[in-house]
């Protein structure tokens, strides 16, 4: 049975979700090939997501770094600011987790550019990038700039109700504070 793109892309969360990561892998790749063919660059850049998500779970961050880079490019040329900032603050935590810290700080930063010039950005996606730029600042010694992003971020966590987040904020926060 063929699947379109929109299909395999459903087929891969839900894989995901289950935890068979190799089939999801298997389903956006599908993806990715069918919609390289094709007219619609945001999905294919939906669809390299998805197989950058995997490969992340996977533990092969070079190629989610090459898939998400992929992605960015076809949504820089697209219109679509949201999709690319939420794509480039994961591209940064992947880097940030890599230990490539000037190539991540310079997407944090791009990403929150963005959400900060557009006022339908969701505030949880903004907590999130903030959360990012913040745990790279303090893994830098920027310590005073890593208080101020987890003041803000804490902030809007609680606007959220996401405790979790705020717990997070004000363990690092309290961390900053004792060193």
């Amino acid at each position: 049975m063929s699947h379109t793109p929109e299909e395999l892309i459903q087929l891969g969360y839900q894989c995901r979700r289950e935890g068979r990561l190799r089939e999801a892998k298997r389903r956006f790749a599908e993806s990715v090939e069918l919609c390289r063919g094709g007219t619609d660059p945001t999905l294919l850049a939906g669809s390299l997501i998805g197989l950058g998500q995997i490969e992340r779970d996977l533990k092969n961050n070079e190629a989610a770094v090459q898939h998400y880079s992929e992605a960015i490019a076809l949504y820089r040329s697209s219109g679509h600011p949201l999709r690319l900032a939420h794509t480039v603050r994961h591209l940064a935590d992947i880097l940030r987790g890599m230990r490539s810290i000037e190539s991540a700080r310079a997407l944090y930063e791009e990403a929150l550019q963005v959400y900060r010039e557009h006022v339908e950005t969701p505030p949880l996606d903004l907590a999130n990038a903030i959360r990012g730029f913040a745990l790279l600042r303090g893994s830098a010694g920027e310590r005073d700039e890593a208080r101020i992003l987890w003041q803000e971020a804490r902030a809007l966590y609680a606007s959220l109700n996401v405790q979790a987040g705020v717990e997070e904020s004000e363990a690092q926060l309290d961390q900053l504070m004792a060193s």
